[in-house]
């Protein structure tokens, strides 16, 4: 039995596809009067209209229901909430997958380094890839890694989730795939900044470059390797995040390129856009770790108001030349 823990779109689609696996699955929905009209409405209204729940997925507001008997409990809940809902989490001995992609605010950790913090001991594993939630609802092809340090989760959670349209690869580096899913939405702020400010597509084509070097600089100077970034949760979900029209981050990027200011763009949307809270926290992390990331960092300035878009690419465009092949960390 598997239990997922938020009714976003991505635990939601992942609870879909645990089911269209083979699985039993309960799904844990936080507000008690959504979960009840989940159930008479079998959809996610909110998240992903149109698309049918299955009857057999049981919809749960009790945690300790929800995880009753589970084997794994997957964490859909947005990073920065991540650690609030593991302290209302009872306790599990179960497997626990990881689907959050960020950095935390307050304490600049990993999604992997909270769980480990507030649950050690457990067995833990990360999800990641270019998956866009709707189409994997809908059972659309795609791929992704699982990433767990313990060699047992990786040869079991992929075949406890993977169907024949949805081919999931095992990882033994969850730092390099964690850096790549928090990273990519903070380059896909910037890269929707860049078309919406009509900017062009070789813009656009060069940043998501020099972002996917910017990631690969943190992932291995925080112990992660620079061929993971190369994989599907590194390149693959940076080129989905940067150039799909569904990614809210890149969406939010476009809408600043374009002119909106950024609370009027954040306060008209449902689900979270991760990459706002998560690239002063980004860049506060690789500062500590000594790792230059200037497209992360002119987000973050961008964002915080300390510089005008304009301005921002024009001190890109003027920084100091160097060898594109440099893999030092400054």
């Amino acid at each position: 039995m598997i239990a997922v823990i938020g009714a976003g779109a991505w635990g939601t689609a992942l609870a879909i596809q645990a089911h269209r696996a083979g699985r039993q699955v309960s799904l844990w929905v936080r507000d008690p009067a959504r979960c009840a009209a989940m159930r008479a409405d079998r959809t996610n209204a909110l998240h992903l209209a149109g698309i049918p729940l299955p009857e057999a997925l049981r919809l749960t507001s009790d945690a300790a229901e929800a995880m009753a008997g589970a084997r794994l409990v997957v964490l859909a809940v947005p990073t920065q909430a991540l650690a609030a809902v593991l302290a209302r989490l009872p306790p599990s001995a179960a497997q626990l997958l990881i689907a959050a992609k960020g950095v935390e605010q307050s304490s600049l950790r990993l999604p992997d380094e909270i769980v480990a913090a507030l649950r050690p001991g457990a067995v833990t594993g990360v999800i990641s890839g270019p998956n866009f939630a709707a189409e994997i609802a809908r059972g659309l092809p795609a791929a992704a890694v699982v990433a767990s340090r313990d060699t047992a989760m990786r040869e079991t959670v992929p075949g406890w989730l993977a169907s024949p349209r949805f081919r999931l690869y095992a990882g033994d580096d969850p730092i390099g795939v964690e850096v790549g899913g928090a990273a990519k939405n903070v380059i896909a702020i910037a890269a929707g900044a860049v078309i919406g400010a009509g900017l062009g597509e070789n813009a656009r084509a060069a940043l998501v470059t020099r972002g996917l070097a910017e990631i690969a600089r943190l992932a291995v100077a925080l112990g992660g390797r620079a061929e993971t970034v190369a994989g599907l949760s590194g390149m693959g979900d940076l080129l989905l995040t940067c150039t799909g029209t569904a990614s809210r981050n890149f969406s939010f990027g476009l809408a600043l390129g374009a002119g909106q200011a950024a609370a009027t763009v954040l306060a008209g949307r449902t689900g979270v856009t991760e990459g706002v809270a998560t690239a002063p926290a980004l860049v506060a992390r690789a500062r500590a770790a000594g790792v230059e990331m200037p497209i992360a960092e002119t987000v973050s300035d961008v964002l915080a108001g300390h510089e005008s878009l304009a301005a921002a690419v024009e001190r890109l465009m003027g920084r100091p030349r160097r060898s594109e092949t440099d893999r030092t960390t400054r």
